[in-house]
């Protein structure tokens, strides 16, 4: 039988309720929040990032093995397997991280890169009727998924990233997690002629991070969010607060951003760069296999629900932008935005080896429309 959204609903459903009752008193507190009804937890569900902050839920450190084995396979429900190893190849990367750092404390607690601290929230009673949903999160990783009607309805956003990007393997081989997502972009970019190209390169500089940041809704005249506003809250040591400001604009300026540089890369209505539209077949065709690289994130069932929004025709309204360097080892950054989704990447910090990627769904972020719906429906 193929996978449908209510069979990955299903399995979602099994290990959430299996993971939640394992749980102590004390853990559930953290490991479910009751939703729909309360404001607070619905502004809590529609939060994330991506950075090493405190994501919200129950982390891998404070459970026992069989409970982090429940967590692992509850993700796993809601990625495919290449996105499943994927994220837990990002997860791996903080002890590389670590030791590219000088194993120090840092962030305030005892190991600031630490592959515990990855937390998971379900939102709901994944047993019952209603609209549930979870959240798996911490640095580089985020998860997000939404079930109504016995469907699961929004995987949105979805964001991996990687530091290091790249790092060295035995016998001269390289570990690039991400690798798929920049080589393909910039395979899109050479094959566009010196008429497309100049249509697709907003700026030569690249920005410090993905536009979009961490906002439940990207919109136009958005820009680029700063580090230090990329967490939950501010530190309470100003000397951290102030390295994180200092990291962000030493970026910058190591990049050469100016405000037109940030003005060229702002969120617009009308998407920026080359439409699908405007491109040859065999660029199409590359256009494509980029999208779907960001769809294939998505199990079974669900990643046939993401490819809708570019299939056909749809692609023609699918704009690909670049910013930056053209050639691998050069800050760069891009962005590939249509009516119903959009997709960034960015690889600028750390000396180019330090990426980005996410995947969202414009207008249905969250599941929001469709809760919306359900609500009308049924109260």
């Amino acid at each position: 039988m193929s996978a449908t959204p209510a069979t990955v609903a299903s399995a979602m459903a099994e290990a959430a309720a299996a993971w939640l009752e394992t749980l102590d008193d004390e853990q559930a507190a953290q490991g479910r929040w009751a939703w729909p009804g309360s404001k607070a937890a619905e502004a809590e569900r529609l939060t994330w990032y991506y950075t090493p902050t405190d994501h919200g839920g129950l982390t891998l450190h404070e459970q026992l093995p069989h409970q982090q084995r429940g967590a692992m396979r509850l993700l796993a429900s809601g990625l495919s397997e290449p996105g499943y190893v994927s994220a837990s190849t990002i997860m791996g990367l903080e002890n590389v991280l670590d030791r590219t750092e000088g194993f120090t404390t840092g962030f305030a607690r005892d190991r600031g890169r630490d592959p515990g601290m990855y937390y998971l929230r379900v939102f709901g009673d994944p047993s019952g009727t209603g609209p549930w949903g979870w959240r798996f999160g911490g640095h580089h990783v985020s998860v997000n998924h939404l079930v109504v009607g016995g469907e699961a309805v929004a995987g949105s956003p979805c964001f991996l990233g990687a530091d290091p990007m790249v790092s060295p393997l035995l016998g001269g081989r390289e570990l690039r997690p991400l690798g798929g997502i920049e080589d393909i972009g910039r395979a899109l970019l050479h094959a566009l002629d010196t008429d497309q190209r100049a249509a697709a390169v907003l700026t030569p500089i690249a920005p410090a991070d993905i536009i979009g940041a961490n906002r439940v809704e990207v919109s136009p005249g958005d820009r680029l969010i700063p580090l230090p506003d990329l967490w939950r809250g501010h530190f309470d040591d100003q000397a951290l607060e102030d390295r994180l400001w200092s990291m962000h604009d030493g970026l910058e300026a190591q990049l050469g951003v100016t405000e037109a540089d940030r003005a060229a890369t702002e969120i617009t209505a009308e998407p920026k760069g080359i439409a699908g539209r405007d491109l040859a077949e065999s660029q199409r065709a590359v256009l494509r296999e980029l999208l779907e690289v960001y769809v294939g994130r998505m199990p079974p069932g669900l990643v046939e629900r993401e490819r809708a929004r570019f299939d056909g025709d749809a692609l023609d309204a699918v704009h690909f932008a670049w910013a930056g360097g053209h050639e691998r080892g050069e800050p760069h950054y891009y962005r590939l935005q249509g009516p119903h989704l959009l997709a960034e990447w960015d690889n600028t910090q750390r000396g180019v080896n330090h990426a980005h990627s996410v995947w969202r769904a414009a207008g249905h972020e969250f599941g929001r429309d469709v809760l919306a719906e359900h609500r009308r429906a049924h109260h």
